[in-house]
């Protein structure tokens, strides 16, 4: 067993050693990682208060009404082929990732009771203007409720396999600001993107000319450039989208953010009818 530092306490209960894989050191008051992310201080009185530790912190953007697809329900909870909602794959991928004990929150607006019922054991951060803002607000209010540390977010309507989180874990180990992208496709609808001299993310939006390909809609900012883009997501518009918080800390600040190609990969931002028929084929296949 080894010693570990980081947790948040989430209960109390009575000692039972079948909890553990391995021998439980009881003498002293100490906190060990059992090797499956769960974790106990044992006191004096055989008691063992569980904590479960906290490595990664993921934000679901999942406030918008999602007007272009149509549903009368939350986007994410659309149903997908293979019986699971777009916001199900998401928590699974992002578990069987980073683990059990990721911290994920979701920005709520658009029929939040419904997102909240179906994932109760999530954190709720609530963007109460989710009729007239767009993701720069949603995500604002999500840095500025985080731990410190970096923060991995998606849009809420991205259907994507495991293997896309696998090959992104390595960035926000390093705790290195990114932005993923697909260099296989420009759509007219799509955030579009160029790169500088040093291959860092230059320009970020709809309206991008000359683009090398497209945002995929899961990032990570790391915890030195949290700050920096919360600062630059407050001064957005309300309208803006959260690709202008980091363009506006690129431009003012000299954020470095990576664009890291996933096209090889399987992930389909879900807009239109189109994208979510595309989706299923790829979950299907």
């Amino acid at each position: 067993m080894r010693e570990v530092d980081e947790f948040i306490k989430i209960g109390l209960m009575d000692f039972d050693s079948r909890f553990f894989k391995d021998e439980i050191l009881i003498s002293g008051a100490k906190m060990f990682d059992d090797g499956c992310e769960r974790c106990a201080l044992v006191d004096h009185q055989f008691h063992v208060r569980y904590y479960r530790r906290v490595n990664y912190q993921v934000t679901i953007l999942a406030a918008g009404m999602g007007t272009r697809l149509g549903k009368p329900f939350p986007k994410p909870l659309t149903p997908l082929v293979d019986g699971r909602t777009i916001m199900q794959q998401q928590i699974e991928n992002i578990h069987g990732v980073f683990g059990e004990s990721s911290r994920i929150s979701i920005v709520v607006g658009f029929k939040m009771e419904m997102i909240m019922e179906s994932f109760p054991r999530s954190i709720f951060i609530y963007n109460e203007e989710y009729d007239r803002t767009n993701t720069s607000k949603s995500l604002m209010r999500a840095l500025a409720s985080s731990f410190d540390g970096g923060v991995l977010w998606l849009n809420g309507d991205v259907v994507f396999d495991a293997k896309v989180l696998d090959r992104l874990k390595r960035f926000v180990d390093e705790d290195r600001s990114f932005v993923s992208v697909n260099t296989s496709a420009v759509g007219d609808e799509e955030v579009k993107y160029t790169v500088d001299s040093s291959g860092d993310i230059k320009e970020l939006s709809k309206t991008v000319k000359g683009a090398l390909g497209e945002a995929v809609g899961i990032n990570f900012i790391s915890s030195r450039d949290k700050a920096s883009l919360l600062k630059h997501l407050i001064a957005c518009d309300e309208g803006d989208y959260f690709e202008r918080g980091l363009e506006l800390a690129i431009e003012h600040d000299s954020l470095k953010v990576l664009p890291v190609d996933i096209s090889d990969l399987f992930a389909v931002e879900v807009d239109f009818q189109e994208d979510l028929d595309r989706a299923n084929r790829g979950l299907g296949a």
